[in-house]
């Protein structure tokens, strides 16, 4: 039986995915542990996260009953101070901005993300003994090592990173689980096409310096899981990082989200979507030969296909875009519905659109073709472009020599201005504010526009017809009985109550 497979492996079967900015929030990372699975809260633009949560009116008090329990009480209190609002902001008011990360932030936005991460994780983990992570993109180097220190504080028990190659970070986490500390170098791009001699450019994190006397003991060290779209690319890290990497996540070019480009020149489609080939298929043989747990992703979110995945040596595979839209899961409610309709009435095809362009980071970003949302290229030509709060912008060397910040999705002029070429903000999508309006924290701007969502979805997205079965909504735990079917994979899950996940008051019963 899985049941039993599951009580002697060392790691959950299931890993939920850490999507988007918030939609893997603690409710449905708790949800998710609860059920016996690896729960993972996404850390990306988590400090923005908690900010608008308290200037909401944090309605549910959970953010303030895990800033109680943050280290630092005379951080917490300052943050209150700052930026909770009781009853929420009024109609029509816009969300109060941090200031931007560059090369080397203020302390007082390095407490905050602490204290952001700390809370996310704290919550995810209260009350029960399962098992949560946290998921980071490796694109967005400066706010990690203070993203990371902060989960450290509350106990994480995985790390969880893609979308670059991490090698750095297995010996971050070493040094920041001793409180020691840790820097990260960050690449450094040209003011122009012909600079040279680029200088080296580090971001560092001292934890006894950003914590302000705050007593320090030494933390629990986590598992650490890349991200990898190769065989070789996880040789590679195994190798040459600088600590201790337990084990992969491998994930294909259908899966939500960020996918890695092709491997080879860039090659479109007629309907302008990247061709990936027999070069970008992952053999199972050749990564249980690393001798390391991995666990697919991407399109591999069928009873089936876990089936296929254990049998040949894998530990499970991680799931995204079917616990994406679940009752637990931070999306906002209204673009759930959208999507559950459309699936119900039978639409499936051509509303998944692999965008070669849209994201900052240069790397292709999977969209769902939403009306009103930034998948339209109406609504995004009539954004005015601003950059607020910044997290995909990348260090370059500007025309001083020193280094500086920009990003292609920004105001054109300023990028020019800052050395980038024209080419490279064609078809850019901001898309700090969009996945922030996902969540339903879109941004009033001073113009008056109101941000519009982004919504990011695997080819698995089409699999939730065989959950819903005609329902308008299900749980968490309705998609851990579908992987882990009976007929298909010879176990009960008996032991999950049928109201597992299923609301919020089962969320908070512990608190």
């Amino acid at each position: 039986k899985v049941s039993d497979i599951a009580m002697s492996r060392p790691h959950p079967i299931l890993i939920q995915g850490g999507m988007g900015i918030a939609i893997s929030d603690w409710k449905l990372a708790r949800s998710v542990s609860l059920l016996g699975q690896l729960g993972v809260v996404s850390g990306t633009a988590i400090a923005t996260v908690l900010i608008r949560r308290l200037q909401d009116g944090d309605l549910d008090g959970q953010t303030r009953f895990a800033l109680g329990h943050f280290p630092s009480q005379e951080i917490a209190q300052k943050l209150l101070e700052l930026y909770f609002i009781d009853g929420g902001r009024g109609p029509g008011t816009p969300y109060k901005r941090t200031v931007m990360y560059t090369i080397q932030p203020t302390i007082a936005l390095l407490q905050l993300t602490v204290a952001a991460s700390f809370c996310e994780v704290f919550l995810a983990k209260h009350g029960h003994s399962g098992l949560i992570g946290v998921n980071l993109l490796e694109k967005i180097q400066v706010p990690n090592l203070a993203c990371l220190y902060g989960a450290l504080l509350a106990d994480v028990d995985y790390v969880i990173m893609g979308a670059g190659i991490p090698r750095e970070i297995p010996g971050a986490l070493d040094l920041l689980s001793q409180n020691l500390p840790a820097k990260l170098k960050v690449p450094v791009q040209a003011f122009s096409t012909t600079g040279e001699n680029l200088p080296e450019a580090w971001t560092e994190f001292n934890p006894p310096a950003v914590m302000q006397g705050t007593s320090l003991k030494p933390l629990k060290r986590p598992y650490f899981f890349p991200i990898v779209s190769s065989s070789v690319l996880a040789n590679s890290l195994k190798k040459k990082s600088t600590g201790e990497v337990n084990g992969f996540v491998v994930e294909g070019p259908l899966a939500g989200g960020h996918n890695a480009p092709p491997r080879g020149p860039m090659k479109l489609d007629e309907a302008g979507e990247p061709i990936y080939g027999l070069r970008d298929q992952v053999d199972l043989a050749e990564m249980k030969e690393l001798g390391l747990p991995f666990w697919f992703a991407g399109s591999c979110a069928t009873p089936e296909k876990l089936k296929e995945v254990l049998n040949a040596g894998g530990s499970g595979i991680q799931v995204g875009t079917l616990f994406a839209f679940c009752n637990e899961s931070g999306l906002a409610t209204d673009l759930k519905k959208t999507v559950v309709e459309k699936i119900l009435s039978g639409e499936k095809e051509g509303w998944i659109f692999t965008d070669p362009v849209s994201s900052p980071t240069g790397f292709p970003f999977k969209a769902v073709r939403l009306q009103g949302s930034m998948s339209e290229q109406s609504v995004y030509e009539e954004r005015k472009r601003i950059c607020d709060l910044g997290y995909l912008r990348h260090a370059y060397q500007n025309a001083e020599g020193k280094v500086g910040m920009r990003c292609p999705a920004e105001p054109i002029e300023d990028y020019l201005k800052k050395g980038g070429e024209l080419a490279d903000t064609k078809g850019r999508k901001c898309l700090c504010n969009a996945l922030m309006s996902d969540i339903g924290m879109s941004q009033i701007q001073n113009s008056g526009q109101i941000e519009k969502p982004l919504l990011t979805a695997g080819d698995d997205l089409n699999q939730l017809s065989r959950i819903l079965k005609e329902r308008a909504d299900y749980s968490s735990a309705d998609v851990v009985r579908y992987l882990m079917d009976a007929e298909n994979l010879t176990t009960s899950l008996s032991e999950i109550p049928s109201g597992a996940g299923s609301s919020e008051e089962a969320q908070l019963e512990h608190f």
